[in-house]
């Protein structure tokens, strides 16, 4: 019997643990990957502390972190069920069962997919979630960015240092994301933004060779009509889906996102979330670690009370 258990180890769920060990918890951490959004991220340059670093680098900081406390982590599991019965909590995994008086949730975001002909088929042939990770192999190359928020600025500002030619496929009619972030892309003679542009279908054979596309309205750079573009690489940047799916009986939103009040605490007693997976108004690694910090000492409270 743990007194905590938090799954997720991002910015938030290594924060926590590393506070939770400073108050002399017995507790596990279980995390299909170390580093979670972060170690996906680009260049950094708004982490207090650190005027650059990487997201893998940054995640490499944290991982250093949690191993120099000894905390017991759980890598490569995933968390399929969570259950509460008798003062306690129950958590199931794809490879054990564990058992604890406290729960975290920190599992964060997933990219969202496109759900178009041909993503499947070409899912790491090709088409890629994170150009951090493979932006690498597109070395010379033509390839395309879906999307037109942060994400998608975030890799193209990665991958321009490295690839051919981008396109920046965003089907509303103009860029979102932060100002900073679409100055640094404008007026690259690298770049080229399609606006009003839905991707319809991941073309190839044995890798990806193309993606048919539709642009809406007249005069755009491609035309009106379905046209090919030839791109030997995909990667696609159109926001992130919480993980949420194993906590179904705590209280969501419309987005998925789990509700917290400003103590971390969920619908149910003794489960508390943080980071990305919880419905705070901002997505941000710096805002996720605090995050993770509250709920720890939150719990931490919780368990004082409980032995009290």
């Amino acid at each position: 019997m743990y007194d905590l258990i938090i799954v997720g180890a991002g910015p938030a769920g290594i924060t926590a643990s590393v506070y939770a060990v400073r108050k002399r918890m017995n507790l596990l951490v279980i995390s299909e990957d170390i580093g979670g959004q972060a170690a996906l991220s680009g260049d950094i340059e708004n982490y207090t502390g650190y005027q650059f670093i990487s997201g893998p680098d940054l995640a490499a900081k944290f991982e250093e972190h949690i191993d120099q406390y000894g905390i017991e982590v759980k890598e490569f599991e995933r968390v399929e069920e969570v259950l509460k019965a008798n003062d306690h909590i129950s958590i199931k995994t794809n490879k054990s069962a564990y058992q604890s008086k406290s729960l975290i949730i920190a599992s964060g975001k997933r990219s969202r997919e496109l759900n178009v002909l041909g993503e499947n088929e070409f899912k790491n042939k090709g088409l890629t979630f994170c150009a951090t990770c493979d932006g690498p192999l597109f070395s010379g190359k033509d390839v395309a960015v879906i999307g037109g928020g942060n994400s998608a600025l975030d890799a193209v500002i990665g991958l321009v240092k490295i690839v051919n030619r981008i396109y920046l496929i965003n089907n509303s009619d103009r860029l979102g994301g932060d100002r900073f972030l679409r100055e640094k892309i404008e007026g690259d003679a690298k770049v080229i933004v399609l606006n009003n542009t839905d991707i319809l279908e991941v073309l190839g054979g044995k890798f990806v060779s193309g993606v048919r596309i539709k642009q809406k309205g007249v005069g755009l750079e491609v035309g009106s009509a379905d046209s090919l573009l030839k791109v030997e690489g995909v990667f696609v940047e159109i926001g992130l889906i919480p993980n949420s799916e194993f906590a179904k009986g705590v209280k969501k939103n419309e987005k998925n996102e789990i509700v917290v009040d400003a103590a971390n605490r969920t619908s149910i007693e003794g489960v508390f979330a943080a980071g990305d997976v919880t419905d705070v108004l901002e997505k941000q690694i710096i805002i996720a670690a605090g995050e993770g910090a509250k709920a720890a000492l939150e719990v931490f409270k919780y368990l004082s009370r409980r032995e009290a």
